[in-house]
């Protein structure tokens, strides 16, 4: 499974790096394949996983915002695997270049 996931924390001021900065080392502490983006997080994992560590992110900024909004997009293929890197390697191939991407 594939899921792109935004945590956005309200009543903490304008600057979120900080906030952000905790929850991608929660992510990254999970051991599951992910990559940060400018405006979301992709994770790849079994569904168990992936549901769970996004609950963990959320349940996290719960601790230092009082209000938090979390939108997933789930991406769920049956046996496939290795999709997060895969995508991109697709489209490169039918382009025949590499491409800029996060």
């Amino acid at each position: 499974m594939l899921a792109s996931f935004t945590i956005l924390p309200f009543g903490v001021g304008e600057e979120l790096k900080e906030h952000i900065a905790a929850v991608v080392e929660l992510i990254a502490a999970s051991g599951l394949d992910y990559r940060l983006g400018a405006m979301q997080t992709t994770i790849e994992g079994d569904q168990a996983e992936v549901m769970a560590l996004i609950m963990g992110c959320h349940n996290l900024m719960m601790k230092r915002a009082p209000r938090v909004l979390t939108s997933i997009t789930l991406d769920d293929r049956k046996g496939a695997t290795g999709r997060l890197q895969g995508k991109i390697t697709d489209v490169e191939d039918v382009l025949g270049r590499k491409v800029d991407h996060e």
